[in-house]
């Protein structure tokens, strides 16, 4: 799990900010597009996963971007925590102006013995739930979180969004190939009704495998 189509595609994809979260960075790729995209942002990226901590911190070093992404090792719910309670101390409360995060998807399935696979891909330290508590908190007013999951899961996740006060402004309906079904969404959330959602689709693959224009374009200054 280093570089991964999902992250990729949520990195060149979610909109970002002066303070940008990364939920769940793993070895930091998405942390480093983000910083890489919105060359003013400062990015916290956190991870429950010690190991991965480690990589994502090595990973932003070697990087042009090392004085701007900073790597924690927590889970979100703790994160929240300390930063509300920080926050409070201080008097100075410096919300996220944009939260991302490919987040832990299984909920009832057979897990991998691999522990850190479990972890990262089970929904028992992250449910879904927790996630849109904890982006409640540290979200700002105006803030975007942006979200890649499987298809199968929109309909639980938004319902989740939903009660806890977040809207959908921005939806990406995500096909390997024009005639395949979609299999992942990105997903926009802000805390304000939109006026209008922005609602798309594209494919990635052409039909003799190279990558469609859309994708190409996406991700041209990602890819060597």
């Amino acid at each position: 799990m280093k570089v991964g189509t999902d992250g990729v595609l949520l990195g060149a994809w979610a909109e970002g900010g002066r303070r940008i979260l990364d939920v769940g960075t793993g070895t930091g790729v998405i942390a480093l597009m983000m910083a890489q995209r919105f060359a003013d942002a400062t990015v916290t990226a956190i991870d429950i996963d010690a190991e991965a901590c480690a990589q994502a911190q090595e990973n932003a070093l070697k990087s042009p971007f090392d004085n701007r992404v900073s790597v924690v090792h927590s889970s979100v719910q703790s994160f929240a925590a300390d930063f509300l309670e920080k926050s409070l101390k201080t008097d100075l409360l410096e919300l996220f102006d944009s939260i991302v995060s490919n987040p832990p998807f299984f909920e009832q399935s057979l897990k991998n013995p691999d522990q850190r696979k479990a972890t990262a891909r089970h929904t028992d330290s992250l449910p879904f739930s927790d996630l849109f508590e904890c982006a409640s908190q540290l979200l700002s007013d105006d803030g975007i979180f942006s979200v890649i999951i499987p298809i199968e899961k929109l309909e639980s996740f938004s319902s989740n969004a939903y009660l806890s006060g977040f809207y959908i402004s921005r939806q990406c309906m995500i096909k390997t190939t024009l005639k395949k079904p979609a299999k992942r969404c990105l997903l926009a959330f802000q805390k304000h009704l939109p006026t209008s959602v922005e609602r798309t689709e594209f494919y990635l693959q052409n039909d003799d495998g190279t990558r469609s224009d859309w994708y190409q374009n996406l991700t041209e200054n990602f890819y060597l």
